[in-house]
């Protein structure tokens, strides 16, 4: 498999598994008994695809000379940023660190989105 077609079918795993873990943080919010260590562990292991997806993109870009649409870079970028920022938010937020992560979570998927369809994985 190509780099590019590594980039382009871990797109999926990146939005899958954001958006699996938004929804369970969510449902955490409202249901105590779905507040398990596996939600932070699976968490985790979701918002890490978002930064093998970049380094896939840039090793892409970098090894082939293949010019990557702009905003298709800044998503990736506000998405890896984004990681960073609901991580720093965890002790202000900590009376909703379940609506945190869980909306958290569904950025990202959101963002993974828009960057498959502006560029290329369709």
């Amino acid at each position: 498999m190509t780099l590019t077609g590594a980039h382009e079918a871990f797109a999926w795993v990146v939005v899958l598994a954001n958006g699996l873990a938004g929804a369970w943080a969510l449902a955490a919010h409202g249901v105590p008994g779905l507040r398990a260590r596996a939600l932070w562990w699976f968490t985790g292991f979701a918002q890490l695809t978002i930064a093998v997806q970049v380094v896939l993109g840039v090793a892409m870009v970098a090894g082939s000379g293949r010019e990557a649409p702009e905003f298709h870079m800044f998503c990736g970028s506000v998405a890896l940023a984004a990681v960073g920022i609901i991580y720093s938010y965890r002790r202000q937020m900590a009376q909703r660190i379940y609506l945190l992560y869980g909306f958290g979570g569904l950025f990202l998927m959101g963002m993974a989105i828009r960057a498959m369809f502006i560029g290329g994985a369709r």
